[in-house]
């Protein structure tokens, strides 16, 4: 695997759909958008107001670390990655796995899902996710944003920093 690796991660709402395209548009590489690999089951969950366990969420982090093995040129992936273990089990996948952490309050996160339109994902949700978030600070490979900041600079920093060697 030789091409940049990089998942945008962070908590619902944060941007990382908005950011993955930005990069992937920067950077010439193939957006995969990792809510689109949730099982029909976990959707439903979800829809449901009930928050993803570990064991609800495996079999989707190994799906996903297949989808970046099979990109040997690169990819953008959009995961929540919200604990070092889902992490982990991506970088096994992709060792030279980069992570870019858009951080944000909770209070910004609601505001956010509260306004996206067409979206399975519900405010009531949001919590769990600050719940279940190990924040990556210390892990090697990372670069962690203000998700409040203009998407313009956010996307700058994160190509600029992606442009440098890992």
């Amino acid at each position: 695997m030789t091409g940049t690796f990089v998942v945008v991660m962070g908590v619902a709402g944060c941007g990382k759909s908005a950011l993955g395209q930005r990069i992937a548009q920067a950077t010439g590489l193939p957006l995969v958008e990792g809510d689109e690999f949730h099982p029909p089951a976990n959707i439903e969950k979800m829809r449901r107001g009930i928050a993803l366990q570990d064991e609800d969420r495996a079999g989707w982090l190994d799906r996903l670390g297949q989808e970046l093995q099979g990109r040997p040129d690169g990819a953008v992936l959009t995961c929540s990655a919200l604990k070092r273990s889902y992490r982990d089990r991506l970088r096994r996948c992709v060792p030279s796995l980069r992570f870019v952490h858009l951080a944000l309050t909770q209070a910004q996160a609601l505001q956010r899902v509260a306004a996206r339109d067409g979206h399975f994902y519900p405010t009531s949700l949001v919590a769990s996710q600050f719940e279940a978030l190990e924040p990556p600070a210390g892990e090697a490979g990372v670069l962690t944003v203000d998700a409040g900041q203009p998407l313009d600079e956010v996307a700058a920093r994160a190509i600029a920093w992606l442009a440098q060697p890992a």
